[in-house]
């Protein structure tokens, strides 16, 4: 078996779907998040710093427009591309008032953008934003993607973290943008301090029973100026080694249902202000170690995905 067959690749699934290499070209907007203004929480997520997840974008003052068309021209002239990704990328995109949201979308909507991502929280999809949405779809024959930050399906770390929204949330956002047609991209931390191995196999466990399109693995970065930078400095916590980080990726994608598309097992940051980031190693050398060890081990995404369809009623009539 190939490294590629050894997960769903969102490179080659891109390639597969449109037919050639598509780049994803980020847009920063003027928001900001419910559990930083009061509304969900005070302070954000212990381990975000003040620019949220967005270290590699432009102004957020420069008109999407604007931005799309100086990134999209410096791509098509270095990489000859011709298919782009129109991704907001940065906090949370569809807190901002409908009209407002509504404004941005559709400056994204031009005939070499393919596909829509979205990046937001679980307690901010309201069927409003996504019948619009929906309508954008159909109207421009778009992909459009919701990613929806979760991090970890354990509840008492969500509380730990101050996400300022439970598992609960996170259903319902994904039952509303499967009933309007739309796909989910989801985004999860496997070396969370407060997590093990049980909670990354539920993880995979619970998004493949909801039949979730794509994931996004992460492992933790912790800045200087945060809450959880504190409390690392203090030692309340530990990071778990390289070794269990690469053995955590790969018992999830095991548990993982084989048709969910793999954005990407290890996350980038700056080195600014940082106290731990995917520990002191390449983002690509850590991912060449997963492929590594999965070929090593001769094991596949899916391979212990015969958990749902009454597994128990499965195994009592196979004896």
């Amino acid at each position: 078996m190939d490294k590629i067959d050894r997960y769903k690749v969102y490179s080659q699934y891109l390639r597969n779907r449109y037919g050639e290499k598509v780049y994803k070209i980020p847009i920063n907007l003027p928001v900001t998040c419910p559990n930083r203004d009061g509304t969900a929480g005070c302070g954000g997520c212990i381990f975000c710093g003040e620019e949220g997840a967005g270290f590699e974008t432009l102004s957020q003052f420069m008109p999407v427009s604007e931005q799309l068309e100086t990134n999209i021209t410096y791509i098509r002239e270095k990489y000859k591309a011709q298919k782009f990704i129109a991704y907001f990328q940065n906090y949370t995109n569809t807190y901002l008032p409908l009209e407002a949201f509504k404004k941005y979308m559709m400056q994204a909507c031009r005939e070499d953008v393919v596909e829509i991502a979205i990046s937001t929280r679980p307690d901010c999809i309201h069927d409003d934003y996504l019948a619009y949405l929906q309508a954008l779809k159909e109207r421009y024959n778009l992909t459009i993607t919701i990613e929806l930050g979760l991090q970890t399906v354990n509840y008492h770390t969500l509380k730990k973290i101050n996400r300022g929204h439970s598992l609960a949330e996170f259903l319902d956002a994904v039952l509303r943008i499967k009933k309007h047609g739309l796909e989910t991209c989801v985004h999860l931390i496997l070396n969370l301090p407060w997590d093990d191995e049980d909670d990354v196999i539920e993880d995979a466990k619970f998004l493949s029973a909801l039949g979730i399109e794509q994931i996004k693995l992460h492992s933790l970065y912790i800045r200087s100026d945060t809450v959880m930078g504190r409390m690392y400095e203090g030692g309340e916590f530990e990071i778990i080694t390289l070794e269990e980080y690469v053995r955590r990726v790969i018992l999830f994608l095991e548990y993982l249902n084989p048709d969910v598309v793999i954005q990407r097992l290890i996350g980038r940051a700056p080195e600014e202000n940082s106290l731990f980031c995917n520990w002191n190693t390449s983002w690509w050398k850590i991912k060449d170690r997963i492929d590594e060890s999965m070929e090593e081990l001769d094991t596949y995404q899916g391979k212990r995905f015969d958990y749902l369809h009454g597994s128990a009623l499965k195994e009592k009539h196979q004896r």
